[in-house]
This record gives structure tokens, C-alpha cells and sequence, in this order.
């Protein structure tokens, strides 16, 4: 099925990333595991950056509210590097969208971007569809549980180059999460557009009822791999960008 988009009236697409633009495989085959194995040494080298000591700090908020809810985490995660790792590692097991956690990984990821380790992964139509977007006049922003420094050195470092100038907006769980209208809202709201304007694409169809809650058009991804959605049936559906014309 091809959709135009300006039949649509669509002056923004935004985008998820995992499952949409980027294979599964890579944020859980790679990402994950990278951020997993070098959790403990990384605390303990960037212990005085801004950035880790806040992720810290919101950790240790997490670690508390856990426990408030009956929750049965680690060991206080601010006795030690060792008992913070250990509640890094519990959350990553749960794949909780913890703004701490995402924003740690965020760091680590970082560092492994910077190192040549790490390279980001899209499939091969996005590229192609970002430019014809951006050509047509037509924004290209994206949305993901994953920290806005993570995206940005995702699409930095892509095969096909860095594609951050085709992007006019990243937006993290720090205006909510994915699964509340309210969050959309905040995203249409910074980029000065009306919700109807925009069109949400992602694997998770939870996510595309509170955008569509929320006034945005939407499109279920169906990538190789992803998850079968039960209420696919109540979306539009596109296997690649391609069909986004």
C-alpha cells in the first residue's frame, strides 16, 4: 500500500526507531549487550561526569519506588558500584524504560560511538526516504524510549552518513512515555504543528492508540522480526518506508 502524504496533509512523520528504522536485532543483540558488560567499569571511570552522577540520582529514586510498590530489586544501588550494577543489570532484565537506565546506556553507548566500536544500524530504505521527505518539505522527527544522545549518535554514524541534518527534532521518554497521549500532545506542541498534521510511525501498536488518542495519524511498521501485533487489523500497515511517499 503506497500513502501520500501530502493527500494526507502530513507536514511531520515521526519515527520510532526500533522495529522502525532500525532492526531489533541491533538494539538487542548489540546495544544492549554492549551496555551490559561494561556497566561496572564505566561507573567507576566517569563516576565525576555530570551526566553519570545524574543518572545516579535518578537510579537510586527508581531503586526506592521499587520498593515502595513491593518490588523486589537489588540491594541499594547507592552503597556501591558492584550494588549498582547489579540494579542496572535487574532493570535491563525487565527491559524497564527507566529514564535512569536509558539514560546511562545513553553514556556507555556514547562511549562505544566514539571508540569506532559502535555504528548505527537502519535498514536500507531510510536513508533514501529521509531525503525525499526533507526534499518534499515534509519534517522527519523522531520519538524512542532510547536517550536523545543515544538517537543522535545512532544516526550520526549510519552507513549511509550522517543523517542528523534530515532531522528536526529528537524527542526521549522525557516527555513521557510512549504509551500516554499526553506525550504526542507535548511533541506537537514543540514542534509548533497541529497532532493531525503528523504521522506516528511504529511496531508497537500501544503506542500508535495513545498517539492516535491524541490527534496524530498512524502507521503500523512491520519490520522483520518485530513482534506480531494483535490489533494490526485496526491500522494502516507498511513493510518499508517505500510506501511512504
Amino acid at each position: 500500500m503506497t500513502t501520500r502524504l501530502a493527500d494526507r496533509g502530513i507536514r511531520v512523520v515521526l519515527l520510532d526507531i526500533e522495529g522502525t528504522t532500525t532492526p531489533i536485532a541491533f538494539v538487542h543483540d548489540v546495544l544492549f549487550p554492549f551496555a551490559r558488560t561494561r556497566v561496572r567499569e564505566f561507573l567507576r571511570t566517569h563516576e565525576a561526569e555530570a551526566d553519570v552522577a545524574r543518572a545516579r540520582v535518578m537510579l537510586e529514586a527508581e531503586h526506592a519506588d521499587d520498593l515502595a510498590h513491593g518490588a523486589d530489586p537489588p540491594s541499594d544501588p547507592s552503597r556501591s558500584v558492584d550494588a549498582m550494577t547489579a540494579y542496572v543489570h535487574w532493570l535491563m532484565d525487565r527491559d524497564r524504560k527507566s529514564p535512569g537506565l536509558k539514560l546511562l546506556q545513553g553514556e556507555i553507548w556514547e562511549d562505544g560511538y566514539r571508540a569506532g566500536e559502535l555504528r548505527g544500524q537502519i535498514y536500507p530504505d531510510v536513508a533514501p526516504a529521509l531525503a525525499r521527505w526533507h526534499e518534499a518539505g515534509i519534517r522527519v522527527a523522531i520519538y524512542s524510549s532510547g536517550s536523545e544522545l543515544a538517537q543522535r549518535r545512532l544516526f550520526e554514524s549510519t552507513a549511509a552518513g550522517d543523517l542528523t541534518p534530515l532531522l528536526s527534532g529528537l524527542f526521549d521518554t522525557r516527555v513521557g512515555a510512549k504509551v500516554e497521549a499526553s506525550s504526542y500532545a507535548r511533541i506537537a506542541q514543540a514542534l509548533g504543528v497541529a497532532p493531525a498534521t503528523i504521522l506516528f510511525v511504529s511496531d508497537v501498536s500501544k503506542e500508535l492508540a495513545a498517539a492516535r488518542d491524541s490527534g496524530l495519524q498512524v502507521v503500523l511498521s512491520l519490520r522483520p522480526g518485530n513482534a506480531p501485533q494483535a490489533e494490526r487489523s485496526q491500522y494502516d500497515c507498511v513493510e518499508t518506508f517505500d510506501e511512504l511517499r
